[in-house]
C-alpha cells in the first residue's frame, strides 16, 4: 500500500502539522473544536518513535535497495523508545545489513540484541533466523561448538522457508563432517537435499559435498 508508505515516511512531519493546526484552531475558538487534530498529532508523533519506518526498510530491503534501507534505519534516532517487538526488528535489520557490508563483529552484537528481548510475535518469527546467522557467524569465526548449537536452535524455533532450512542443515552437515561423524553428515546433507533449495549458493554447496559425501564410511 504506497499511500501507508507514504504516511509513514512523513509521519512525524505530519504529527507536527497537525499539531500547529491544532492549536490554531485552539487559540481561534476551543478546545473541543481542536480535540481531534491534537489526537490525529498525538497518533502520528508516537507512531514515529514507538513503532519507527520499520515497514519502509523491510520494503527497501526487499526490493535490493540496501543504500536506501540502511539510510532509513540510520535515521531513527532514538531506537531505545521504539516498543519491544519493533526494537528487535531494528536489531535484526542492523544485523543483516551490517552482514552485507561484512562486519560481522556489529552484526553478531545486534542479533544477539535482538534474541535478548524475546517476546511477541514479531520478535518469535525472527529468532530462528537469527539463531541460524549466529550460527554461520561462529562458523566464520572457526568456533564450531557455538556454531552447532546457534544452528540447531535456530532449527528448534523454525526456519522461514527451504532455503534457510537447507542452509542450517548443510552447516550441521559440515560440522558433523568435520567431526568425523559421517552417519550423522549424510542424514543432516539428505534432510538439506529434500527442502530442494534453489539459491545458487546453496545449490552449489550441495553439489561440492555430493562429490564425496558417499565414499564415506557409516
Amino acid at each position: 500500500m504506497k499511500w501507508l508508505n507514504t504516511v509513514i515516511k512523513y509521519r512525524l512531519l505530519l504529527g507536527f502539522l497537525f499539531l500547529a493546526l491544532a492549536i490554531f484552531v485552539n487559540i481561534q475558538t476551543s478546545f473541543w473544536p481542536s480535540f481531534i487534530l491534537y489526537f490525529v498529532a498525538v497518533v502520528l508523533i508516537a507512531g514515529h518513535f514507538l513503532f519507527g519506518p520499520m515497514r519502509l526498510i523491510q520494503a527497501h530491503m526487499e526490493a535490493g535497495d540496501m543504500d536506501t534501507a540502511k539510510k532509513v534505519v540510520n535515521s531513527i534516532t532514538f531506537p531505545q523508545l521504539l516498543i519491544k517487538p519493533m526494537r528487535s526488528v531494528y536489531h535484526t535489520i542492523k544485523g543483516n545489513l551490517a552482514m552485507v557490508d561484512q562486519d560481522y563483529n556489529t552484526a553478531e552484537t545486534h542479533m544477539k540484541k535482538s534474541i535478548e528481548l524475546g517476546g511477541g510475535a514479531l520478535t518469535k518469527q525472527a529468532e530462528g533466523p537469527n539463531k541460524l546467522q549466529l550460527g554461520m557467524l561462529s562458523m566464520q569465526k572457526g568456533n564450531s561448538k557455538e556454531a552447532e548449537a546457534y544452528i540447531r536452535q535456530a532449527i528448534r524455533a523454525g526456519l522461514p522457508d527451504n532455503e534457510n532450512n537447507a542452509a542450517a542443515y548443510l552447516q550441521l552437515c559440515s560440522i558433523m563432517m568435520n567431526k568425523r561423524e559421517f552417519r550423522a553428515a549424510k542424514e543432516y546433507f539428505r534432510k538439506a537435499k529434500g527442502f530442494k533449495p534453489t539459491t545458487p549458493q546453496i545449490v552449489d554447496q550441495i553439489k561440492q559435498i555430493e562429490k564425496y559425501i558417499g565414499r564415506m564410511p557409516g
